[in-house]
């Protein structure tokens, strides 16, 4: 699932050609992709047509288009393979096209969305007083963020009963963080991922954020990360992090500071990749 930095390049992408820009038509070629919009597709592409575009937002790893002319935004759900594509309106349609939006101002683009395993969609929503969409005021500012408050998350680390690993990917702590970069992070930082978050000093839980930020911003500067063809930029792109990567997807291959093989375990319906020596596990305790 993409995480936060290939979910900006995507907003990105969306903020240059699609902005500004006013909805002609929409038509939605597979229901599921408005499954979480409860009037239905009629309903999606009536409510959509005619409004304008404001500028796309994103919190962690969701995206939202508002709407300039209500308080409404349309929220995109990426899922596993969901893709929002900026293609010229001759283009041939995609084998997984879900939705077409059509503009009115003869650019001659349109919006795409395409989802070959039709997890994600998109649906539209009231927006809270922050400007969110209503289903995810609950979820917490990203790192990338300026508002993002610090000393609010060290104490909150502090206080979970938890691992490190799992408060990285808890949502409500802090956004933006999936499986790839927690691990990434927790090489950087010489941590193990199951270290109690309660042992973290502040110091510590500071460095920690710190390599969360410069992992993401590197990320972001080569595109995100892109295993295969199932996530890429609003022009079809993949992203180039993948060659950069430290922990995530490297077993058997020597870590980059001490050349011990560097491990997989299973975690959580995932894999945590880190290294034995650099990353060693915390003590049991008798």
């Amino acid at each position: 699932m993409p995480e936060l930095p290939e979910v900006e390049v995507v907003r990105r992408g969306l903020e240059r050609w699609v902005a500004g820009r006013t909805v002609e038509a929409v038509e939605v070629l597979h229901p599921r992709a408005v499954r979480r919009h409860p009037a239905g597709a009629a309903d999606f592409a009536a409510r959509l047509t005619g409004e304008t575009f404001g500028v796309p937002q994103r919190r962690g790893k969701y995206l939202w288009l508002p709407l300039e002319r209500r308080d409404l935004s349309v929220l995109g759900h990426l899922g596993m393979s969901g893709q929002l594509l900026v293609q010229p309106e001759e283009a041939a349609d995609e084998k997984h096209l879900r939705i077409r939006v059509r503009f009115r101002d003869g650019a001659g683009t349109e919006l795409r969305f395409v989802d070959q395993r039709t997890f994600g969609g998109l649906s539209l929503h009231e927006n809270t007083p922050e400007g969110l969409p209503d289903v995810i005021a609950h979820i917490a500012r990203d790192p990338l963020d300026p508002l993002f408050d610090e000393a609010a998350y060290h104490a909150a680390l502090r206080l979970k009963r938890t691992t490190v690993k799992r408060a990285l990917l808890d949502q409500s702590l802090i956004s933006g963080v999936g499986n790839i970069y927690a691990d990434e992070a927790l090489w950087r930082a010489r941590l193990h991922y199951e270290r109690p978050t309660a042992t973290l000093t502040r110091p510590r839980s500071a460095e920690l954020l710190g390599h969360v930020r410069d992992v993401m911003n590197a990320a972001l500067e080569v595109g995100g990360t892109s295993f295969d063809s199932l996530y890429v930029n609003v022009n079809g792109e993949s992203g180039y992090f993948d060659r950069s990567l430290d922990a995530y997807g490297r077993e058997d291959e020597p870590c980059r500071r001490c050349g011990t093989p560097m491990r997989r375990r299973p975690w959580m319906n995932r894999s945590s990749y880190f290294c034995p020596r650099c990353q060693r596990p915390p003590r049991v305790a008798s």
